[in-house]
């Protein structure tokens, strides 16, 4: 199966790129395509400075959009979005499909004292779940967002779903390049399943950081190998993911067996 992950820098209120960019990938025969973090939505640091009315209209323009695209062009279409709900705001994953739109709210935020979203939004802190899964041609899908990618608990709930690839909208940056692509290859290794991840370009600056996005967009293999990644410009990575791979991957290292053994998940 065919899928992609589209490298932007903050988009606002504007959709050409993302038109061109789909288009793009449904010619080719994409059927999965995910965006990173904070590119229909300003940065964190900015949204902070605008209204709850303002995010909540940007909301409803790009949740329009994109429900649009993925129905014209019969393509799964995974954005992390800001979701607004009685004056309040939720950092949310949307899931728009040609048939259906359904929302995985993130269930872990940032809370470091430069970069505190979990004290900006509204997202719940509770004992934590299974990731959203979905299914595609047979394919088995988990979204999850970058920073969730550091926890084990969600792997742990992941297993028993069997998932051939999951999907990570992130938005890194710093000088975080070489620990994030450690980490994304330990994972997909250890759990023997592709990941995709689809980070931002762009920068911010604000009076104590300059936040460089740095891209790096990238496949790894069920095996943890580096299949395919992009720089720090803006660009479609289209690749190719196989079932059998996740299968043979599986058998060849034991990992699960050996759990499955000791009746321990």
């Amino acid at each position: 199966m065919k899928i992609a992950s589209l490298q932007l820098s903050s988009q606002g209120m504007s959709s050409t790129k993302l038109y061109n960019h789909i288009r793009i990938a449904h010619k080719q025969g994409v059927k999965v395509l995910v965006l990173g973090e904070y590119i229909l939505n300003p940065f964190f640091k900015e949204l902070q400075a605008l209204s709850m009315s303002m995010i909540q209209e940007q909301a409803v323009f790009q949740n329009k959009i994109l429900k649009e695209l993925s129905s014209t062009y019969n393509m799964t279409i995974i954005a992390p979005l800001i979701q607004v709900k009685k004056g309040k705001a939720y950092k949310s994953i949307a899931k728009f499909s040609p048939s259906s739109t359904s929302y995985y709210q993130q269930q872990v935020l940032i809370n470091y004292p430069h970069w505190n979203e979990e004290k900006f939004f509204s997202n719940r802190v509770e004992p934590l779940q299974t990731p959203l899964v979905f299914k595609i041609n047979g394919y088995k899908f988990a979204l999850m967002s970058g920073y969730e990618l550091h926890f084990d608990r969600f792997f742990s709930l992941l297993k028993p779903k069997n998932i051939d690839c999951i999907l990570v909208p992130s938005v890194s940056t710093f000088e975080s390049y070489e620990r994030w692509k450690s980490l994304i290859l330990s994972r997909a290794f250890i759990n023997n399943c592709y990941i995709l991840r689809a980070n931002r370009i762009g920068e911010y600056k604000d009076k104590e950081y300059n936040w460089k996005f740095y891209g790096d967009s990238l496949l790894a293999s069920p095996d943890g190998e580096l299949l395919e990644h992009l720089g720090n410009k803006e660009e479609l990575m289209i690749v190719e993911i196989e079932h059998a791979k996740v299968l043979e991957s599986r058998r060849a290292w034991g990992f699960r067996d050996a759990l499955n053994k000791r009746k321990q998940t």
